[in-house]
């Protein structure tokens, strides 16, 4: 059995350490490194330990990162047990993804005995079970949290052309894997050290120099979009209609401009222009004086059915498209299994009134000349959403959002930093408007176009880029992700039986 690199104690304070170390790689600090270093910090702690010690690593490792990288949840209603109770939830699968890592070191080395076991097949092996509990807890319970995924750190990092190529989840099954060899290179006995140190940064350069996917444009389409800074945060004091106002007055601030399209935020109206005349009157205001579809965010229902919801608005039409939210945020937008949550919590339970239900319908809009892929807030972490909406024809990304819950902090910039990520894998320019920011149009090749300030009035202008490309991340879709986790599992588990056989 492999010893233990560290002894208990020793595995805690580094676990403890590793958090925020992996934290400071996404924004706001953006020091992409350190998310490897993180990586590396979590597999020297675990490697040789038993399971129980393994889990209880894994689990101070879960609770450091999550607490330092959601701070941010606290700031929604005012209440720190959301928080408490995501960071714990979350740790919990970091530890059972721990308890895996830790048997990968325990049994592949047994059953391939060699350099090339060490060096090659292990490191694949603790990427793939590391990507199978990102995937996991991308999607479940209740849709999942992708939020920490540790690819999301490189959005702005040398390793940012691999998400066209590799998608997502691809770039979290590298970056661990190379962390993974450098730490095994490290341990290895009998192996030339310059022969290793070459290979290693034999591999690094690769993946460094990795040419970006080629996305050709095939045309533009004209973007107005307004950050209307309106009092948009679920507890803020506000009037009827002060959303609607605030929206209207910085739309009207826009000096006479030419446009393909008009696009709101999230929550840009508390007012359904499908059920309420006054807001159907403003809607087509808008889209008169532009001579353009209006796409707003607008909270829609349908009997006791209620939807977050976007409208596509014509002047003189209405409301020819809509897209509902097809991920809406457990316990924050509804409150799943409501009945069974509430005896833990009813003061918090019942203060969440919203029971948005999830959309079935389709996340584009034809504008006639370019079709767009539209998502709402918290749909940007959703990679089969997202690629969805490419394969749907989408040319360009309406990612619409209300970060006003969450204050200055670092929510709204790692939302913005996971749409640059979007905008590199699927090959789509993606316009980023926000109740209060941070909004940005961002290109196919991750750069920033234009972007404005937070807690601002104002408005984007341009010209956006739109493609009809398809990367190789979107046309493989989730299947990289499945055939990571599945080799991993599945050479965890054949390690186990030679083992046992080896006696």
């Amino acid at each position: 059995m492999t010893r233990p690199l560290l002894p208990l104690w020793a595995a805690l304070l580094i676990a403890a350490a590793a958090g925020p170390v992996l934290d400071a790689g996404f924004p706001d600090t953006y020091l992409w490194p350190a998310t490897l270093v993180g990586i590396g910090l979590v597999l020297v702690a675990l490697i040789g330990r038993r399971s129980w010690s393994s889990l209880f690593v894994g689990l101070i490792a879960g609770l450091s990162f999550y607490f330092a990288h959601i701070s941010w949840a606290t700031e929604f209603l005012g209440e720190v047990l959301p928080m408490v109770a995501l960071v714990t939830l979350e740790s919990l699968f970091f530890a059972i993804g721990s308890l895996l890592v830790t048997l990968a070191y325990r049994w592949v080395p047994g059953g391939w005995p060699s350099t090339v076991g060490r060096l090659a097949l292990l490191p694949v092996v603790v990427a793939g079970l590391w990507t199978a509990r990102e995937a996991l807890v991308s999607v479940w319970p209740y849709g999942g949290f992708a939020w920490g995924r540790v690819a999301l750190s490189q959005s702005e990092g040398p390793l940012a052309s691999l998400f066209p190529w590799l998608g997502v989840s691809g770039v979290s099954f590298v970056m661990v894997g190379f962390v993974a060899f450098l730490v095994e290179a490290a341990r290895a006995k009998g192996t030339r050290t310059l022969v290793v140190g070459t290979a290693a940064a034999a591999i690094a350069t690769v993946l460094v120099a990795m040419p970006a996917f080629p996305v050709v444009a095939d045309g533009s389409i004209r973007v107005v979009a307004v950050q209307g800074n309106g009092k948009a945060a679920y507890l803020d004091k506000r009037e009827y209609g002060d959303l609607l106002r605030a929206q209207v007055e910085a739309t009207e601030a826009i000096g006479a401009e030419d446009a393909d399209v008009v696009l709101w935020p999230e929550g840009a109206t508390e007012i359904d222009p499908t059920e309420d005349a006054y807001a159907a009157y403003i809607f087509n205001l808008v889209a008169e004086r532009f001579r353009a579809p209006l796409v707003a965010g607008a909270i829609t229902s349908a009997g006791e059915t209620t939807w977050n919801s976007s409208l596509l608005w014509r002047a003189g039409e209405g409301a020819v498209d809509k897209y509902d939210k097809r991920h809406p945020v457990p316990f924050g937008e509804y409150i799943p299994d409501r009945a069974f949550w509430r005896p833990f919590a009813p003061d918090l339970i019942d203060l969440v009134q919203r029971e948005y239900t999830p959309g079935t319908t389709d996340a584009v809009f034809d504008l006639g000349d370019v079709i767009v892929g539209v998502n709402i807030c918290f749909d940007i972490v959703d990679d089969q959403l997202m690629t969805e909406s490419v394969e749907d024809g989408a040319q360009v990304i309406f990612a619409q959002s209300n970060n006003a819950d969450f204050g200055r902090t670092d929510e709204s910039v790692q939302q913005l930093a996971i749409a640059r990520v979007r905008a590199l894998e699927l090959g789509r320019s993606v316009v980023n408007i926000s109740t209060v920011g941070t909004s940005a149009i961002i290109l196919a090749d991750g750069s920033t176009l234009e972007q404005l300030d937070w807690y601002t009035v104002g408005s984007m202008i341009a010209d956006v880029p739109t493609s009809s490309t398809v990367t190789p991340a979107v046309a493989v879709g989730r299947q990289l992700e499945w055939l990571a986790s599945g080799f991993g599992l599945a050479v965890l588990a054949l390690a186990r039986l030679l083992r046992r056989r080896h006696g």
